[in-house]
């Protein structure tokens, strides 16, 4: 009699939850073993082990369960090949409690075996280094590791991941050496990501990849001191985002691709004011910028001119909104969230962008000290056609009082403007 094999059908991760149910005892390994069951684990392309699944389980055996399936499914003879990887430890407080016995190290070997194409690794509270194997993975496309509380970061004296796209990297403690190591030979790389992530032991920060697209560095909360150099040469470079304390120096070359780059700054040391302005240097040629700036730091040196930025977000201190507009002479669109708004008149030469191209202008968070910067840009502003303020932020008195206060202004203004508060 025939019967229809319905399972097979499934998606990965619905056959990977019935099969993790299977018995591990051995009096039902042989049946396990049968045809049908050795095409079914040949068949699976990705491995999901999501530790969520556990919450609420506490028997030992339930997980130990589940360990053991990843174990079998990693470690058959039969699983030709495998697209994704992914581990997740949402419901596990350690992988080093002594007690259930957990072989990440091996299951991530099973995997590079099998010519994985996308490695997802969330090992927080994991002290043990990762398989020297992984860093010679050449099927490898994708890797993502989150690394929160873990000394994995360890790159061995062998790297070839020659394949590699899109590496991206949260919650670890990278040491100068191994990552420069990691980045150099990570040929084809386009996306590289540094979330939250600290530098120790570096004396610069090497990126030099002709096919990279997207660069993310956040380096906010750095553990080590700032006494280094980020290089980077991308001449495809098209997204850039950099969120850090100014270090020591910045060499940023051929980013002549540059569409768009978001900048979240603050200030160690005021010693590195010039610093700064060689990291807005090296970002000129960008069409779409958010800025933000913590501090105020008095300059010394005047900002590159963005020839090509037609897109500005600013948020932070109403000084430093004033010198990006002078350095922003083709300017469309302005967005501003400002902070400490000293709430006096502005006595100063308006931009050239506000006389021949800024168009739209949107003022978010809007409080009632920011009236003066408002007549500002409405005198000032010769060719705008959209004004957006936005009072969202405030209870109903005060939205109230903001409106009462900026309808003569916004009456008074000869220009066709829409005003949206």
């Amino acid at each position: 009699m025939y019967v229809e094999d319905r399972i097979s059908n499934f998606p990965d991760h619905i056959r990977c939850h019935i099969l993790s149910f299977l018995p591990i005892h051995e009096s039902v390994r042989t049946s396990i073993l049968s045809t049908k069951w050795r095409n079914l684990f040949a068949s699976i392309s990705t491995v999901d082990f999501d530790t969520y699944l556990l919450r609420g389980l506490t028997e030992r055996n339930i997980i130990d369960s589940f360990k053991n399936f990843v174990d079998r499914l990693l470690k058959f003879p039969d699983q030709l090949s495998l697209d994704c990887f992914r581990l997740r430890a949402d419901g596990i407080a350690s992988w080093n409690d002594g007690y259930h016995d957990f072989d990440v190290s091996g299951w991530i070997c099973g995997a590079v075996c099998r010519g994985v194409k996308e490695i997802d690794l969330y090992l927080d509270n994991f002290c043990h280094t990762l398989p020297a194997l992984l860093f010679t993975c050449h099927s490898l496309r994708t890797l993502t590791l989150v690394a929160k509380d873990s000394k994995i970061f360890k790159v061995p004296s062998e790297v070839c991941l020659r394949n590699l796209k899109t590496l991206c990297i949260t919650n670890s403690v990278l040491v100068g050496d191994s990552l420069n190591r990691l980045i150099s030979n990570c040929h084809v790389l386009e996306d590289l990501t540094f979330d939250e992530c600290s530098v120790v032991n570096a004396r610069d920060i090497n990126i030099q990849i002709p096919s990279l697209k997207s660069l993310f560095l956040d380096f906010f909360f750095s553990i080590g001191d700032s006494n280094y150099v980020v290089v980077i040469n991308a001449p495809n470079l098209v997204y850039f985002r950099y969120d850090s304390v100014i270090v020591k120096g910045y060499n940023l070359s051929n980013m002549k691709s540059l569409e768009k780059a978001e900048i979240c700054i603050w200030f160690g040391s005021s010693n590195y004011e010039t610093s700064a302005i060689h990291l807005f240097q090296g970002i000129c040629n960008v069409r779409s910028l958010r800025l933000t700036i913590h501090e105020v730091i008095p300059l010394t040196s005047r900002f590159p001119i963005l020839h090509n930025l037609i897109e500005f977000e600013f948020l932070g201190k109403e000084i430093w909104l004033v010198e990006f507009l002078h350095c922003a002479p083709n300017l469309k669109t302005l967005t501003v969230l400002l902070q400490d708004v000293a709430g006096t008149r502005w006595n100063i030469d308006a931009p050239s962008c506000l006389s021949f191209h800024l168009k739209k202008i949107e003022i978010s968070e809007y409080a009632t000290n920011m009236i003066e910067i408002v007549r500002y840009l409405l005198d000032n502003s010769m060719v705008l056609e959209k004004l957006i303020i936005k009072v969202n932020a405030m209870n109903a008195t005060r939205a109230s009082k903001a409106r009462n206060q900026l309808l003569p202004l916004l009456k008074s203004s000869k220009k066709g403007l829409i005003v949206i508060l």
